[in-house]
């Protein structure tokens, strides 16, 4: 039930309203004065507010102020049997929802009153549609990789430098250009993505800056393209590098001189918005091979960010496995599932050369899967299973087995840390003043590994 608070210094128009609102099924509450229906405002939390402007004390326009100091988003319908346009322009500019004028007409007022919760509605609606988004969209990971990361979003969102995100497939780029938005001074205005890889040649220009309608077969309407769309936003620009020369031609000039004419038009559009450019190729090897154009490259490269992958940050895996675990069973309506050590063990230990895509994927496949609560070692992957017995019979080391140094590299360590631990009972400050290291970068080790502790 909506509950309507009405605000108004006339008695016989209080008990008319809440007469008229209780039969159409409102709950309603009343005051006779500014004062009174601050009061009540201040411990109620009504849905609508019928507000009179001619009142003893503090009139419906200085109340309407102070009701946004309270409640900002507040619905308010502003009442006169005195108003003026200029009256009416002023509450309107305070935020009131509609202005009607007294004698009241019961169809135009319950029309008003319907109409004003409708938007209400949507407005709720919008609002926790947004908060779920960025939800799904916020950065999770404590790690020292991904801190720094975060420290320098925090850095560069406000100001209005262009920014180019470099990192591998599934690293979460597109996380962090809406992370920069989220935080910018553009972020009540439109973000809008472009994946420069998915859209064919012969579409990305009308994709990118619109189309006049008749410019081109089947162009059966005006349409406007992603930079017109993005004013006054962000433009996210993802996989810029699979971007052809003659695009990037293009870009650049509306990059440069901010405006642009739609395909097949001749008025000069006029834009602005924020470019931020992703990409998972080096561009300055695609700039040697003559496949991206260096002036570009230096007009969006002013706030360079580089994406660690998953296998660099493997500390932050048990916050995602969780985050994802919660993410899936709450989208799924399942309780929430829980791992092994033993299987979160095998997660931080896994390379991901799909990086976090990849990660959240598996978790993904797990929750709908996986009948039990609890998921163990053999509801994984086998890929994701460490080959023990493979390895004792071959007599190759995991390490040799690695595909890259880095990850050759880890799996050394990783070999080299349990051997010592087991050698010295798994007495950590013993085992950090053998090998000779800080026994805090011991520990962060362990953990950065996996590696289970024996007692």
């Amino acid at each position: 039930m909506k509950t309507i608070l009405i605000i108004d210094d006339e008695e016989s128009i209080r008990e008319s309203l809440m007469g008229i609102l209780q039969d159409e099924g409102f709950r309603t509450l009343s005051a006779e004065s500014g004062e009174q229906g601050l009061g009540v405002l201040r411990e109620e939390d009504p849905d609508l507010i019928l507000l009179d402007i001619w009142m003893p004390g503090i009139d419906g326009i200085e109340t309407l102020r102070k009701i946004r100091e309270i409640t900002p988003d507040q619905l308010v319908i502003m009442m006169s049997g005195h108003g003026t346009i200029e009256t009416a322009v002023k509450a309107t500019k305070l935020g009131a929802y509609d202005f009607i004028e007294k004698p009241l007409s019961l169809e135009k007022l319950l029309l008003s009153v319907q109409n004003a919760l409708t938007i209400g509605q949507l407005v709720e609606e919008n609002r926790t549609l947004k908060a779920r988004i960025a939800k799904e969209h916020e950065m999770i990971g404590n790690g020292e990789a991904i801190r720094l990361l975060k420290e320098q979003i925090s850095i560069a969102a406000p100001t209005s430098g262009w920014v180019l995100i470099t990192g591998e497939n599934g690293t979460g780029k597109e996380l962090v250009a809406r992370s920069i938005h989220a935080h910018s001074q553009r972020a009540n205005k439109p973000f809008v993505e472009v994946n420069c890889a998915a859209i064919p040649e012969e579409l990305i220009e009308s994709e990118l800056f619109g189309h006049e309608k008749g410019s081109f077969t089947g162009a059966t309407a005006l349409r406007k393209g992603k930079f017109d769309l993005a004013h006054e936003g962000t433009l996210f620009l993802d996989e810029i590098g699979d971007m052809s020369l003659k695009t990037q031609a293009k870009v650049l000039r509306i990059l440069q001189e901010k405006k642009f004419e739609r395909v097949g038009g001749s008025r000069t559009i006029e834009v602005d918005v924020r470019v931020i450019a992703a990409t998972n190729k080096d561009l300055e090897a695609e700039i040697v091979k003559g496949n991206f154009r260096e002036d570009l490259y230096y007009r969006l490269n002013v706030l360079p960010f580089e994406v660690p992958p998953l296998r660099e940050r493997k500390e932050d895996i048990p916050r995602l496995v969780d985050h994802f675990l919660q993410f899936f069973c709450g989208k799924e309506s399942r309780e929430i599932k829980t791992l092994t050590p033993e299987a979160m063990a095998a997660l931080v230990n896994y390379s991901w050369p799909g990086n976090v895509r990849e990660l959240k994927n598996i978790v993904e496949r797990l929750v709908i899967m996986v009948p039990d609560q609890l998921i163990s070692e053999k509801h994984l992957p086998a890929a994701l299973i460490p080959k023990k017995n493979e390895t004792a019979k071959s007599g190759v080391t995991p390490a040799l087995e690695a595909g890259t140094f880095r990850e050759a590299k880890e799996e050394f360590e990783k070999e080299y840390l349990l051997q010592k631990l087991e050698e010295n009972d798994w007495n950590i400050s013993r085992t950090a003043e053998v090998i000779e290291i800080e026994r805090s970068n011991l520990h962060r080790k362990i953990k950065s590994f996996g590696i289970e502790l024996k007692k």
